[in-house]
């Protein structure tokens, strides 16, 4: 009996403490393609300059609705930023392709630091008081720099470490987008309280400093995918032909875009929600910061709590090692958006509502991270900034419409009722999505092995846990 007591002893002891090397393993599996000294530079200047621009996010839409108390202006600017996305996204993706992508995104990394410095300049001298037409402007040109940077930042993952780490790239690629999203919206909430807009736009023009740094000192191998001898419109047709040809790039791209009109405007009508139906909360913060803007303070708290469940979402992603599931795991979290959104229009509690933007964060990044994931998982290196280019289109490029629609109907229905018409919208894109999900299923595993991610046997690779050596 006392062996048997020895002997079962030992064998807990030995579960435990393969469960904690487990653990171990998996954390460290979290950050392997932190091991690459190119993806180290890019993501630690990346980092610094996306809380600047979460800064910047944030400041813009408050001195918007400062300026004109408007929902309509708020979905307005929105559309402004987003819809170049749209319209010239086919073009930064075939640049992407043909040129080197290092070169591709240190110019929209230069041309985004101009254009901070110049919404700074004309906010800090109140030029910009009578002239809200200016916000438009520059929200416009910047909006054409993002269809250049966002193609040619998503492609560049693959140079900097290789097929191998390309998924834990993208989902600690999401934990840094995120993490500045937790970070730069609270920060903004103080400086807009106490400095003044200005100063977060000036701040997010010196963050770039830092990535436009990492960049330059990367030593990185990335040429042209595609010749130049080609037409670049045969080329943009090519790559809008592979993906409406190819099932489960096709499915993922429309539900992405469908969240995109539906759901994603809650973002743009945060103002009202922080200003005119939440304004029963956030004293205490304020007063501990020293700041009577209280709607500052407020929409600070909100962004930064639905940054909060996007950053905890991204890391359950950079934890896994492997693409099985994933689009179940889609399917899942779109729905759990959806409802978490007509929870969070529901509410009249500040509190109550910080904490249901954690899920509303947490499932959206985990949609959009899956989707990202897959897609670049299955698509070829030769087409994979005009794939990209697509997948900017259909994430942000669709945002405006929705921004803009989403504007007018909380103008006319109310904010809450426009985020809840969204949420259910949401939730029936998620089932429309795992009806499809059988009939894609075989073709994305053949694309997956097709491109052998990560050689030897990919269908392994690609669906077994990655133990390192």
């Amino acid at each position: 009996m006392a062996e048997s007591k020895v002997t079962i002893q030992e064998n807990a002891s030995a579960s435990g403490g393969q469960a904690a090397e487990s653990r171990t393993l998996r954390w460290q599996a979290a950050g392997r393609a932190l091991r690459h000294r190119n993806f180290q530079l890019f993501f630690s200047g990346q980092l610094i300059s996306l809380i600047g621009t979460w800064m910047q996010t944030v400041a813009q839409s408050w001195l918007v609705y400062r300026l004109t108390g408007s929902g309509l202006k708020l979905g307005a600017v929105g559309f402004a930023s987003q819809i170049p996305v749209f319209l010239f996204a086919p073009l930064g993706g075939i640049v992407a392709d043909r040129n080197n992508r290092k070169h591709v995104v240190i110019g929209t990394q230069v041309a985004s630091m101009l254009l901070a410095f110049v919404l700074a300049a004309v906010t800090l001298t109140h030029a910009i008081d009578h002239r809200v037409w200016l916000i438009f402007v520059l929200a416009a040109l910047l909006g054409v720099v993002n269809a250049f940077d966002i193609p040619g930042r998503q492609s560049f993952l693959v140079d900097m470490v290789g097929k191998e780490d390309l998924m834990n790239a993208i989902a600690l690629n999401s934990s840094m987008f995120n993490g500045a999203r937790v970070i730069g919206p609270a920060v903004a909430g103080v400086l807009v309280a106490r400095l003044g807009e200005g100063w977060c736009f000036f701040a997010n023009g010196v963050s770039y400093i830092a990535v436009i740094a990492g960049l330059m000192l990367m030593n990185v191998h990335a040429p042209a995918r595609v010749s130049a001898d080609t037409s670049p419109w045969e080329h943009i047709l090519e790559g809008f032909q592979f993906v409406n040809r190819t099932a489960p790039i096709r499915a993922l791209m429309i539900l992405l875009g469908l969240v995109s009109v539906t759901g994603m405007p809650y973002v743009v009508l945060m103002p009202i929600f922080a200003d005119k139906i939440l304004h029963h909360g956030g004293q205490e913060f304020a007063s501990l910061i020293g700041s009577h803007d209280l709607g500052a303070v407020r929409l600070g708290i909100l962004m930064g709590a639905a940054g909060v469940g996007a950053l905890l979402g991204a890391l359950t992603l950079a934890v896994r090692s492997g693409v099985k599931g994933l689009g179940t795991w889609v399917s899942v979290c779109c729905a759990g958006f959806g409802v978490s959104l007509m929870l969070f229009s529901f509410s009249t509690s500040f509190w109550l509502s910080v904490l249901l933007l954690m899920p509303v964060g947490y499932f959206i990044m985990l949609q959009m991270a899956s989707s990202n994931t897959l897609i670049q998982v299955m698509v070829p290196d030769a087409l994979r900034g005009r794939t990209m280019a697509l997948y900017s289109m259909m994430f942000m490029g669709m945002a405006p419409l929705g921004a803009l629609l989403g504007g007018a109907l909380s103008d006319r229905l109310g904010a809450p009722l426009t985020v809840a018409i969204g949420g259910l919208a949401s939730v029936m894109g998620a089932w429309w999505f795992s009806v499809q999900l059988p009939k894609i299923r075989v073709e994305a595993r053949q694309l997956i092995i097709a491109q052998a991610m990560a050689g030897g046997e990919p269908s392994e690779e690609m669906s077994a846990p990655v133990v390192e050596e």
